[in-house]
């Protein structure tokens, strides 16, 4: 089984502030034979630099801390996941929670106070749309448990 996975969860300095975000339930993931990841970072593969201004989902758009509306990178990114998931046929992907790409059922609300609200990174809210389940890093143990059955 291929799956797709935000690529800070393997520990790739990626994310908006020049650091990893490794979680140790992705080794789990790196030792089953039957699993192979396919890392992106799709905030990278829109086009952003790293480190970068971090942003938030304001309604359909996508804004950094300063303003800078970055939507379209953000759906660029979101269309290259999911032709690297149709090209790898991943049929789940593991992504980070939270994100404004990549978070799934909760990401910061635009305010960039730290609240969670209900919603889907823009990569996420695509990837389910075209029936990839996404799941995030908190997930993992239940992904394998249900996966490997």
């Amino acid at each position: 089984m291929n799956v797709l996975i935000s690529a800070c969860l393997l520990g790739l300095a990626c994310r908006y502030d020049g650091q990893s975000k490794g979680y140790s339930a992705v080794e789990a993931l790196l030792k089953e034979a039957d699993i192979h990841l396919i890392p992106f970072c799709p905030e990278q593969g829109g086009g952003l630099a790293t480190p970068r201004d971090p942003a938030e989902r304001q309604g359909g758009a996508v804004r950094t801390k300063s303003g800078r509306d970055v939507t379209e990178q953000y759906r660029r990114g979101a269309a290259m996941a999911l032709n690297l998931a149709k090209t790898f046929g991943c049929t789940v992907a593991v992504l980070k929670e939270k994100s404004p790409s990549c978070g799934s059922g909760r990401i910061y609300d635009g305010t960039f106070t730290r609240t969670l609200t209900a919603g889907d990174g823009v990569t996420a809210e695509l990837l389910k749309n075209y029936g990839i389940t996404v799941v995030g890093e908190s997930q993992i143990e239940k992904f394998l448990s249900q996966a490997l059955t």
